[in-house]
């Protein structure tokens, strides 16, 4: 099981590497919610989120004969490019499976990093299957998106580093698709401000994760409809699975209206770029879904990879109640 030391190693291993990302703040957010909000902006991070940290740390940890075979992942986009930016860092052949309908800018940026791209249809085929059919025609090593150790350690480290810079919380509010992310800094939140209460956020439209957080039993969605492409994943992984229901205190959902609404407050009111699924745990917060009144909030903005034109049609379509 993934540790706070293993958070602590990957830390090491990506000083200087990736980005110390900063953190946002501000008084129209704090004086509308009655709290104090702390926002860590992945969105600046290396590949444009924090997949970088666990994509780097994976790669990293890989031997030269492994990173000779080349490395493998699936995802609709985040994980891509980070895999794709570390392979090129460390010197591997990455090769990505992406759904044929990924955001444009995300799949362009991809193949900018070096990546081979193979496409499926979602609605038609399964990516871990279309993984497993190049896995063991060429035996390259695969890097899933969450379900892996160095992955997880990885991603901790945003928030190891958002609670050393601005100290204890008394809330973390984390997005959630598979879970990596949440898992990693539920580890770091345990270890540095014990009395944190940790709460992961995914679409009401991709409420797998919640559910089984609820009831212990792993639940599943197959290709939900939400705007956050990012928690699109079936379900939460074997190793992520656990960690959630161990570290994690609560789990809540937002609609698609409630992402959009928190992406334009970001665009508008902090000049911030972030994508649907990188406001999850902000737009909590702003609907009401979590109580964050007189209390040091930390939110992790965890990603800004979004079609410009696509961000812009979304606001645009949104109602001003």
């Amino acid at each position: 099981m993934v540790s706070f030391a293993d958070v602590q190693a990957a830390a090491r291993r990506l000083e200087g590497i990736a980005h110390r990302t900063p953190v946002a703040t501000s008084r129209t957010l704090d004086e509308r919610l009655k709290a104090k909000l702390f926002l860590k902006c992945e969105n600046l991070q290396r590949a444009g989120a924090f997949k970088f940290r666990g994509a780097y740390n994976a790669v990293a940890r890989l031997t030269p004969e492994q990173r000779g075979r080349g490395v493998l992942t699936y995802s609709s986009g985040n994980h891509a490019q980070a895999v794709a930016l570390a392979c090129r860092l460390l010197g591997a052949q990455a090769t990505i499976v992406m759904p044929e309908n990924a955001p444009v800018a995300k799949r362009q940026a991809t193949e900018g990093y070096g990546a081979r791209i193979v496409a499926y249809d979602p609605g038609r085929e399964k990516r871990e299957e279309v993984a497993e059919r190049l896995r063991r025609a060429g035996d390259p090593v695969l890097i899933p998106p969450y379900d892996h150790e160095d992955v997880i350690a990885g991603q901790g480290t945003a928030a190891k580093e958002l609670l050393e810079e601005v100290g204890s919380l008394d809330l973390l509010l984390v997005c959630c698709g598979g879970g990596g992310l949440l898992s990693g800094s539920a580890l770091a939140a345990r270890a540095l401000a014990p009395g944190c209460r940790v709460v992961g956020v995914e679409p009401e439209l991709a409420d797998d994760a919640t559910r089984s957080f609820r009831t212990g039993t792993l639940h599943s969605v197959s290709n939900p409809p939400t705007i956050a492409d990012g928690a699109r994943t079936p379900s939460l992984g074997t190793l992520t699975f656990p960690l959630v229901r161990q570290n994690v205190d609560d789990m809540t959902t937002v609609s698609d209206d409630d992402l959009v609404r928190a992406m334009r407050f970001v665009w508008e009111r902090m000049k911030l770029v972030v994508e649907p699924t990188g406001v999850l745990g902000l737009a909590a917060a702003l609907a009401g879904r979590v109580d964050v009144a007189s209390r040091r909030v930390g939110v992790i903005l965890s990603g800004g990879n979004v079609d410009l034109a696509y961000a812009l049609e979304l606001f645009s379509g949104l109602s001003d109640d």
